[in-house]
């Protein structure tokens, strides 16, 4: 009562402006009647007619007259009216929504929503406390989709939001002008604008405003759901919103209730996170072997789910009699880029081509993979085997498909498994080192050079030849390498000197083509005997070292003990197809020559994944160098270190790009950290490159204090990077 009482005083006696919610509409008529009641109170209240203070006038009233004043003003406020009990509705029941009810909270009114043409989802244009954006807005960034339509009891009808000039769908460039009786927009992409696509109509370029404003669609648009509509809906956090994208992504029907009990394709529990130690093996591959399938069944249905519709083919007939389609692969996404050596399946879903070979009971369909991609971004699909009969006349309806391959996906699980089971696959000591065991350090008795810089390669400064001096005589060397420190001459010069320790062949790899391809440039160099061993699917690839690649050595070799492999090649172009007797024994000379060269060579460059080829199958390498090995899994980084290891030297920088996953469940669970950065939490310290030969010293000075505990040194000076005609404005001219 004490309380309540001091709230009438304050209403009573106070001086403060009262600010009520306006959706109640209390202000105004009803708080001026309060106030004129105040005045015509039965008592005085003037300065000077009574004595003491303003709170014993206070405690000398009655509380007759307070409580009067409530009830006519209580009953002046007419609440009935105000619903009161509509306002505070309970949130909206899931059952009794709705097919256009937002998947994220729930509001379903007709002109506040918008439907995601990409996946048929409805959503919003609320936004939710604590979320970055509308629910329509946040849905359309984390699902990569950019269409969207309007419902048709929308206002403006069901439309699909397209420009008016070019046709493109892109909401977030599409924008608006209106006509000058503000009654008519039309709809222009920021693409036409730029290009003053209307430049000869009556419309003012000058206004054109964007669809999105602050991260939501203009309320003239899409409305923004009315505050009852608001109080009911659901309220779903950021961290919520996540989990329930990512179920989408294999359960397309999850709803907000399923994140609690999971239940359903989907939605089963985490994987086991990888550990920093593990007991055996067996444990190891237990743990990584779930990650890996989570990822690479991911990525099959990211690559199986992208295709496109009502494709023009034009047929061709190659020299080796094959048949080649040439189409254009218009695909937005870069997740869908195509590159020579992709398998595609070529669809025709005419009823007439049922009954062809290669048919189902959707139409024809043959698979191929991309021969070559022309100057025109035309695409050349071989197809596979052979073509009889076929939709050739054909040239309108297709339909192209990506093929998914599990080789790199398989070739994990199948180091693992050797990691497992095979005692010889590594060394005793290394077994240990990488499953994070505590072993007496050991050291290689190596033949440390006199001089460290490797023929044809840069002179080494004094980090770089503590690096190459601490890789030979250990038997697992970390060199970390920040940018611009010369990793790849490092690496290089590592390499020349452990073929000099006549421990057999060295085997050196990388995660990506591009980083293979520059280090077995920097190798050939030196004069080794270098082979770059090349995937089938990318060996029509150009690159800057086709003369190293295993197939090019093969078909230049010209020596009298391969002429006939040589007349074989020749006549196999020539026809296009050899014999089955003639192509039999082709293949028997293409194998033992591939052999007989990649014995003889001194260094096999491949990568991580390339490792695991045939080819070299029974091949078993003592020393294994991983270069940019921090952009690896460590799966992926396990299958050239299976085939024999005795000395691993990792060189990469934890510091910079780690390796891409793409199931983000899986790099949750750890599959996004490299064999590099684990093995540095276990306490092995990397040897750090320290002269940096890239940047300008201003630019090198932020990643040095913030990564490198300062101790990057430059190697270039001011005037090094300075280019004429460019007047940079360097924040520290003394540098």
């Amino acid at each position: 009562m004490g309380e309540l009482s001091q709230e009438v005083d304050d209403l009573l006696y106070g001086e403060g402006n009262f600010n009520f919610l306006d959706e109640f509409n209390t202000q105004g008529s009803q708080f001026e009647n309060l106030s004129q009641n105040t005045l015509d109170m039965p008592y005085d209240t003037t300065q000077g007619t009574q004595e003491g203070t303003q709170d014993e006038q206070r405690s000398g009233l009655s509380q007759e007259p307070v409580v009067s004043l409530l009830d006519q003003t209580t009953a002046e406020l007419q609440f009935d009216d105000l619903d009161m009990n509509d306002e505070f509705e309970p949130p909206y029941d899931p059952k009794d929504l709705p097919e256009h009810a937002c998947r994220y909270c729930g509001i379903h009114s007709p002109g506040s929503v918008m439907k995601c043409r990409g996946d048929g989802k409805w959503f919003c244009n609320n936004r939710l406390p604590g979320l970055p954006s509308s629910c329509i807005i946040l849905h359309l960034v984390r699902a990569k989709q950019k269409e969207v339509s309007l419902h048709p009891e929308s206002p403006l009808g069901e439309i699909v939001l397209e420009c008016y000039n070019c046709g493109q769908r892109n909401v977030f460039l599409l924008g608006f002008i209106a006509a000058k009786s503000d009654s008519v927009v039309v709809l222009l992409c920021r693409v036409c604008l730029s290009n003053n696509a209307l430049k000869d109509s009556n419309w003012d370029l000058g206004q054109w405003q964007p669809l999105i404003e602050d991260r939501s669609f203009l309320p003239w648009l899409v409305k923004v759901p009315d505050p009852k509509e608001q109080m009911r809906s659901w309220n779903i956090t950021a961290a919520q919103v996540n989990k329930l994208e990512e179920m989408w992504k294999t359960n397309p029907d999850a709803t907000i209730e399923d994140l609690d009990g999971k239940s359903g394709p989907g939605m089963e529990d985490d994987p086991q996170p990888v550990m920093l130690r593990y007991e055996d093996a067996y444990q190891y591959q237990h743990v990584f072997a779930p990650l890996v399938k989570m990822e690479a069944d991911y990525d099959k249905k990211v690559k199986e789910s992208q295709s496109q519709e009502n494709v023009v083919v034009r047929w061709d007939i190659g020299l080796n009699k094959k048949r080649i389609a040439y189409f254009h692969f218009t695909k937005e996404d870069s997740e869908a880029r195509l590159v020579p050596g992709d398998e595609l399946r070529l669809r025709l879903n005419s009823s007439a081509y049922a009954n062809l070979a290669n048919a189902d009971e959707t139409g024809w369909n043959a698979v191929g993979h991309v021969s070559k991609i022309t100057a025109n971004e035309e695409v050349a699909l071989e197809l596979r085997g052979p073509q009889q009969v076929g939709p050739w006349d054909i040239n309108h309806g297709f339909q192209v498909e990506f093929v998914w391959k599990s080789t790199s996906f398989d070739r994990m699980q199948a180091a693992m498994r050797t990691f497992a089971v095979d005692d010889t696959s590594v060394s005793g000591y290394l077994y240990h080192k990488l499953l994070g065991h505590d072993v007496e350090p050991q050291t290689i008795r190596a033949n440390v050079p006199k001089h460290f810089t490797a023929p044809n390669l840069p002179q080494l400064n004094h980090s770089q030849v503590y690096a190459v001096r601490k890789a030979l005589s250990n038997p697992l060397c970390l060199i970390q390498g920040p940018p611009g420190t010369g990793k790849t001459v490092t690496s290089a010069t590592i390499v020349f000197h452990l073929t000099r320790q006549n421990q057999g062949q060295v085997l050196v790899c990388a995660p990506s083509n591009i980083a293979v391809d520059q280090l077995a440039e920097k190798l050939h160099k030196t004069g080794l005997k270098v082979v770059r061993l090349s995937a089938k699917s990318r060996e029509a690839v150009a690159s800057s070292v086709d003369f190293l690649t295993l197939h090019h050595q093969v078909r230049h070799l010209d020596t009298p003990d391969h002429q006939e492999l040589q007349k074989l090649l020749a006549l196999k172009d020539e026809l296009g197809e050899l014999s089955h007797a003639d192509e039999k024994k082709f293949k028997q000379l293409q194998n033992s020559t591939e052999r007989e060269l990649l014995t003889a060579a001194d260094v096999i460059c491949t990568t991580c994944v390339g490792a695991g080829d045939p080819r070299l199958q029974n091949f078993r390498f003592k020393q294994v160098l991983v270069d940019e090995s921090t952009q690896a899994t460590e799966p992926e980084c396990l299958i050239p270190i299976m085939m024999g290891a005795k000395q691993i030297v990792l060189v990469g920088d934890h510091c910079q790009l780690g390796p891409v996953i793409m199931c983000k469940k899986a790099a949750k669970a750890g599959l996004h950290q490299s064999l590099f950065e684990r093995l540095i939490f276990l306490g092995i310290r990397p040897v750090r490159l320290e002269v940096q030969y890239r940047m300008h010293p201003c630019l090198s000075e932020f990643p040095s204090q913030s990564f490198y505990d300062g101790s990057l040194q430059n190697g270039v000076t001011l005037n090094e990077r300075l280019y004429a005609g460019i007047d940079f404005p360097w924040p520290r001219q003394g540098l």
